[in-house]
This record gives C-alpha cells, sequence and structure tokens, in this order.
C-alpha cells in the first residue's frame, strides 16, 4: 500500500508529489492531522517510519483501499465530546453524593470545564441555601500555599463537603502540597492529615496540627499529566491520578475546540442571554470557522465577546473584531 503526498510537511520541511509505503492511515493529533509512512530516499532516511502532516484532501492512495475509520467526522467528534462532558456531570453528582472520592477533570482554556461542574455543585446545594445553612463546597481559583491548602482542606472535612480547585495548578506543583492531597485522597478507610511544624496561623485559626479528612475533590486543570516532563513531579503526579478518576475531555486540536463551541450554539445556550432575533448567533459561528487561523484563541470567551461586538455595533461588528479579537498581521 503507498501514498502520493500531493501537499504536506516533515520537521518543517515541504513536501510535494511524494510517494511513501503507508504504515498507517490518516489520523488526527494535537498539531493536526498526519500519516504514517516508510521513508522514501529522500524523505526522512535512516528512519524506520515517520508522521507526515497532510490534509485529507491532499493524499493519493496507491493500491487497496486503507480504513480511514479513524478519522471523525463533525458530527462524531461532538458525539464523542459531548459523551465526555456528560460523564463529568454524572461524576459530579458521585462525588457530591460521597460515592466518588476524587476526580481530576483535564482540558483546554475556555472550553467550559467549571461550567458543568458549578452547576451541579450549585443545584445541590440550593436548599441550603434557601435554609440559610452553609453550602458544602467551595471553587478555589488562583495560587495557594500549602498552609493554605492544609486550612482548606480542614475547613471541607465533613463528609458530604466537596472542594474545587479550578486551574490551580500551584497545588499540583509544589512537594508538600502534593504531600497533603495524596494523604487527603488515600484509598484506606481513615484519610488523617498531619501538619508537623509550628504555626501561629493555625493556633490563631484555632486548626488542630492533624485531622481526618471525610470530603471530596474536583481538580479542574489545562495540566495534561502525561505530559509533565519533570521526573519527579510526575512520580507525584502519578500518585495523585492512582487516588482520583481521571477525565480528559479530548479536546487538542483547534477543530475540537471549534465543534464544542458549535455544539453548544446547536443546543441554544451559548448566546442565550444575548436574545439575538435575526441569526447573529450562526453569524459569530461562521466567522469563527472562517478566521479560526487568525482568531487569538478558540474559545467559549471569545464567541461571547464576538456577541458583545455585535450588541456594540451590528454594522461593523467584524471590523471591531479583526482590530481586537484576531492576531496582528504586522
Amino acid at each position: 500500500m503507498n501514498v502520493r503526498i500531493l501537499s504536506g510537511s516533515y520537521r518543517g520541511e515541504e513536501i510535494r508529489n511524494q510517494t511513501f509505503e503507508v504504515v498507517k492511515g490518516i489520523q488526527t493529533g494535537a498539531k493536526g492531522s498526519f500519516i504514517t509512512v516508510r521513508p522514501n530516499e529522500a524523505i526522512g532516511v535512516g528512519r524506520d517510519k515517520i508522521r507526515v502532516n497532510v490534509e485529507e484532501q491532499d493524499v493519493e492512495f496507491i493500491g487497496a483501499p486503507v480504513q480511514k475509520s479513524t478519522v471523525e467526522t463533525d458530527e462524531q467528534v461532538m458525539d464523542r465530546i459531548e459523551t465526555r462532558f456528560g460523564v463529568l456531570e454524572e461524576m459530579t453528582r458521585a462525588t457530591i453524593n460521597s460515592d466518588v472520592r476524587a476526580m481530576i477533570v483535564v482540558g483546554p482554556p475556555g472550553v467550559g470545564k467549571s461550567y458543568g461542574v458549578q452547576r451541579e455543585l450549585e443545584k445541590s446545594s440550593m436548599f441550603d441555601r434557601l435554609a440559610g445553612s452553609k453550602v458544602k463546597y467551595e471553587v478555589v481559583k488562583g495560587a495557594m500555599t500549602p498552609i493554605g491548602l492544609y486550612a482548606t482542606l480542614y475547613n471541607h472535612a465533613d463528609k458530604g463537603n466537596v472542594l474545587v480547585f479550578d486551574d490551580c495548578d500551584s497545588v499540583l506543583m509544589d512537594d508538600l502540597s502534593l504531600n497533603l492531597l495524596k494523604a487527603a485522597l488515600d484509598s484506606g478507610k481513615k484519610r488523617t492529615i498531619h501538619w508537623n511544624a509550628d504555626s501561629s496561623l493555625l493556633r490563631r485559626e484555632g486548626i488542630p496540627d492533624r485531622f481526618d479528612f471525610r470530603g471530596a475533590v474536583i481538580f479542574i486543570t489545562n495540566l495534561k499529566f502525561d505530559h509533565v516532563r519533570s521526573k519527579k513531579l510526575q512520580d507525584h503526579l502519578e500518585a495523585l491520578q492512582s487516588r482520583c478518576h481521571y477525565i480528559d475531555l479530548t479536546m487538542d486540536t483547534m477543530r475540537d475546540k471549534f465543534l464544542r463551541i458549535k455544539q453548544i450554539h446547536r443546543k441554544g445556550d451559548l448566546f442565550e442571554h444575548y436574545y439575538f432575533q435575526n441569526n447573529e448567533g450562526d453569524e459569530v459561528i461562521e466567522f469563527m470557522d472562517e478566521n479560526k487561523d487568525s482568531l487569538r484563541e478558540m474559545s467559549l470567551r471569545m464567541a461571547l465577546k464576538l456577541a458583545d461586538l455585535i450588541k456594540v455595533s451590528p454594522q461593523r461588528w467584524k471590523d471591531m473584531a479583526a482590530v481586537t479579537c484576531m492576531k496582528s498581521s504586522f
């Protein structure tokens, strides 16, 4: 089975009208589509196999047809993503009910990782709010010191409490913080956390130097654990991952992110507070598709920025978007 690559690239080198032996058909990875082939006399000499970046329309297969089942249609991509977000919501409910001790949610920024989790938490705490009782969850954002983490775990140590770390990656990058988390999420029946150092902060707050943690923890992060290069940190993260359910939302390409935005728009949730009358929401999605390589980011936030511009100026919003939302060509 051979393939003629009409246009493609390998390690930055342009490939045109070159023929190769196929190892594996077209696949989609973090940087787009590629095909795995044996080197020929000019490209990849000395290697067993190479990956050539290609678009599907720029290859011609010679011989028996290659299975292309690995290339997902747009509908398949949206189904995959919707299934994973559905699992995320179910697992959040299980965490609230104390059936799940901990969960790690991984995905790129601006695709709605936090929205589904917080919506389930807010629904579960509705009666607590109405009754004036203490809400049993907290969302922590930004940096946090180890002693701050210890105090926060203590304040949410009771069963039924859920602590959410939303893009709070500092707790995943510190040895002491990771050791506290490993103790909090240990698989044993009793999870005792210790602070073996004198602290005026803990004394002032009346926090003991040890306590049993019975709550649950959800991590929401952009950090893919298997992409971390530090061996020391990798070992810590693997130990933490073994204690948690790990959900990768599998949105690694520009196409995935765009189709996620399109999916939410199709459900009617994206622009519901803008009260558009003349298919302006469709125009935003079309604009993002046409300019996906020029936009500063592909995210739900970007879609809402564009919707804001339509409200500012229905006639000139595209000109405004070119200035405020797209990369400069100069």
